[in-house]
């Protein structure tokens, strides 16, 4: 059986890592720069659900009036919630019996678990980053920007509230081909955002970033090649190493790119197929009011290793698993808007 000794440099290990881990996967991708910048990477501590408040309706009180004329008194009912679902991830640093033999020396033993250590934080940064991006319907995935900003917002139920029954929990769509009249191109990118853009202005709530695909990214920048010194350097996504340029005053980012191998997005590390991470392919500019989107995970379960450690009962081996449970949330989703084919 493994020694405790080991397991506690494992422990300790990861423990001390932790942190680190939980900063390093919050600019992992573009989205959760944002929300970690603007104070929305919010702890929940607990219950059944996570819970989301929302004003969805004005005070119906508002009245004008005139000398002694009767006011409205009533009640008006303006708050509701979204319920969302724990969803919990981990990865396992395991070694065995043999290996701890074969790399006997205590700088031997350290060098080999900081390789499989880097390797699981890798993984589990890649794991999420996808997961944000996501529709939720893989088994216990977070619910991602295509889950609550979605590309046919009039069904389906997100966070317990029906899409179809509640016409404030729909985010704006414009579709290329359908509202512009033709596919994307560099010709037509400005107009097509500049279409949706105005669609998601409530005084002074506005979008303040916007991710792009690969195919959006390129049909912007094109249209921008006369004057490409608009890149914008200053901000909290290019600081973070992201390529931002300007729309208005939102950020455009490229957040695609190959962030692993795996055939469905479940198993990271899987030599089977590659798959693109981050925005999902084809056209797509998410239109983000990042004032209402919210990380909201579980403090006792952000990169933390998860206790007690973890013994073979029938092999000469041991793990030790690192942690994640939480959610995304969404507080507005009017404001919020997808451009896709």
């Amino acid at each position: 059986m493994a020694s405790p000794g080991l397991s506690e440099i494992v422990t300790t290990t990861l423990r001390n890592r932790s942190k680190k881990l939980a900063d390093n996967m919050l600019r992992n991708n573009g989205a959760l720069v944002r929300l970690n910048s603007r104070g929305n990477v919010k702890p929940a501590n607990g219950g059944r659900t996570i819970v989301q408040e929302l004003e969805y309706a004005n005070n119906t009180t508002y009245k004008r009036y005139s000398g002694y004329e009767v006011l409205n008194i009533a009640p008006s009912d303006v708050f509701t919630a979204a319920e969302f679902p724990w969803r919990q991830a981990a990865v396992a640093v395991s070694i065995s019996g043999l290996e701890q033999l074969q790399n006997s020396g205590p700088s031997q033993v350290i060098d080999l678990l900081e390789s499989r250590i880097k390797n699981a934080e890798k993984t589990f940064m890649n794991g999420l980053a996808y997961d944000v991006y996501s529709d939720g319907t893989l088994a216990n995935q977070i619910g991602g920007l295509q889950y609550l900003i979605a590309s046919t917002p009039t069904s389906g139920i997100i966070g317990g509230i029906d899409r179809g029954t509640w016409n404030f929990w729909r985010n704006i769509t414009y579709s290329a081909l359908t509202n512009g009249g033709a596919a994307l191109t560099s010709a037509n990118v400005y107009s097509y955002m500049l279409a949706l853009y105005t669609q998601l202005i409530r005084q002074q709530d506005r979008p303040d970033l916007i991710l792009a695909s690969d195919t959006a990214w390129r049909a912007y920048n094109e249209s921008l090649h006369a004057i490409q010194r608009i890149t914008s350097t200053d901000t909290d996504v290019a600081k973070a190493g992201y390529m931002s340029v300007k729309f208005m005053d939102s950020d455009v980012v490229l957040d695609g790119g190959f962030q692993g191998v795996t055939g469905d997005g479940a198993n990271w590390g899987a030599a089977d197929a590659f798959v693109t991470g981050g925005v999902p392919s084809g056209v797509h500019f998410y239109f983000l009011n990042t004032n209402y989107i919210y990380l909201r995970p579980h403090p006792d379960r952000n990169m933390s290793p998860i206790e007690p450690r973890r013994f073979s009962v029938n092999q000469d081996a041991m793990v030790e698993l690192q942690g994640w449970a939480g959610n995304m949330t969404l507080s507005n989703a009017f404001l919020q808007g997808v451009l896709t084919t």
